[in-house]
């Protein structure tokens, strides 16, 4: 079975793009593995509380992953 796991910071996506990460997933793995994979494609969007995750052995933020790299 088809499994896609999308972590994301909490509250950055409403229900209409999480709706698009599922539908984009599985049309993709159905474009990959064919129609049949379609029905047992699961894909799961997880929120993550702020700072809750880290790149390179550090903490990251939502105001760190908003800024830009001028800021």
């Amino acid at each position: 079975m088809p499994f896609a796991n999308f972590k994301v910071p909490a509250g950055t996506l409403d229900e209409q793009q999480k709706k698009q990460l599922v539908t984009r997933a599985t049309d993709l793995y159905a474009e990959i593995y064919g129609e049949r994979a379609r029905a047992n494609t699961m894909v799961l969007v997880e929120e993550v509380a702020d700072g809750g995750w880290g790149i390179g052995g550090h903490v990251l933020t939502l105001a760190q992953l908003q800024q830009t790299p001028e800021d």
